[in-house]
Parts: structure tokens; sequence; C-alpha cells
């Protein structure tokens, strides 16, 4: 744990700033991560649609990329948190959403459905890393009094996360075409 110990005790001038920028990246990383799962289950079929899947296989094809995606959880927050404990839940935070990113953006260019599988167990690993290690890194930066507040605060992101993709793409695409 290189960056919690006792923060407070030691650099007493810092505290504030580090933990309202750890609260802040971790809240608006829950914010993605929330984001993206919703947005997936909603866009699922039109994408599967585009990369030409039968509509016989779409439920098949569907639970397999959100299987791999899950699985890609499973193992990230395995070792997400083990490399957490080494290096630090800063560098792991960072890292995580970086791989994250990554694999966000690559699913634009998906042409099969293991491509598209494989890319959201990549995204999956990475979204792993930044729920664990954004809200540890919360929790052990603010004092045992104010972790509760920290942790809230966080968690409460998730909820505007899941809200936010349905309605852009209602207010993008109009009623109609969302049901």
């Amino acid at each position: 744990m290189k960056e919690a110990g006792n923060l407070a005790a030691n650099h007493p001038q810092d505290t504030s700033k580090k933990v309202m920028q750890a609260v802040l990246v971790a809240a608006l990383g829950y914010f993605v991560d929330i984001y993206d799962l919703v947005l997936f289950s909603i866009v699922r079929v039109s994408s599967l649609r585009d990369l030409g899947v039968a509509e016989a296989q779409m439920e098949g094809d569907g639970v397999f990329i959100l299987n791999m995606q899950m699985v890609g959880m499973l193992l990230g927050g395995i070792a997400w948190g083990v490399m957490g404990d080494k290096v630090g839940r800063r560098s792991v935070l960072f890292g995580s959403i970086l791989l994250y990113s990554a694999a966000n953006l690559a699913n634009a260019w998906v042409q099969t459905v293991e491509q598209y599988a494989w890319i959201r167990l990549i995204a999956g690993f990475g979204l792993a890393g930044e729920l664990g290690a954004g809200i540890t890194l919360v929790s052990e930066l603010m004092t045992p009094e104010r972790r509760g507040h920290g942790t809230t605060v966080v968690a409460t992101w998730v909820q505007p996360g899941r809200f936010w993709p349905g309605w852009l793409l209602l207010i993008l695409l109009g009623k109609r075409r969302m049901l």
C-alpha cells in the first residue's frame, strides 16, 4: 500500500486535496464503468446486427459477449487487486482506466463476434481494476471517521451512470427508435 499509510499524520496539508482528487477520479470512474455496462445492454442487439449476426443467434452471441466481459471483470478484480498491493492503488487506478479506455475504443473496429467478445473481456478486466482500486484508494486515504462519507460519494455516482445512457439515446434517437 504505497500511497496510503497514515496520510493524515504524514502530510496534513495534502490530505484534503489528495482525498478530493481520489474521490473525484473514483466517482467519475464508477460513473463511466456503469455507463458502459448499461450502454452495452442497450446497444447490444443493434451492434450485433451491424456485425451481420442472424436474429436466431442474437441472444446466444449477446450472452457470450456479456459472459466474456464478466470473466474479464472477475480476472481483473483479482489481478488488479494483487497489483494494487504491490505497486500502489493510484498506479493501478490509472493503468486500469487506460486499459479499459483503449478496449472501449477498440470496440469501434471489431468485425466479428469473437473479436467483440475478446475486446469486452479486456474492457471488463480494466473495469474491475478501476472499481476495486478506486474505492480502496478512497478508503485508505480517508480517516476512519470520514471513510463512509467518501465511499458513499463514490458509490452514489453509479446511479447517474445507469440513467445517462438511456436518456442520451432517447434524445439522440427519439422515443420511437428506442422502443
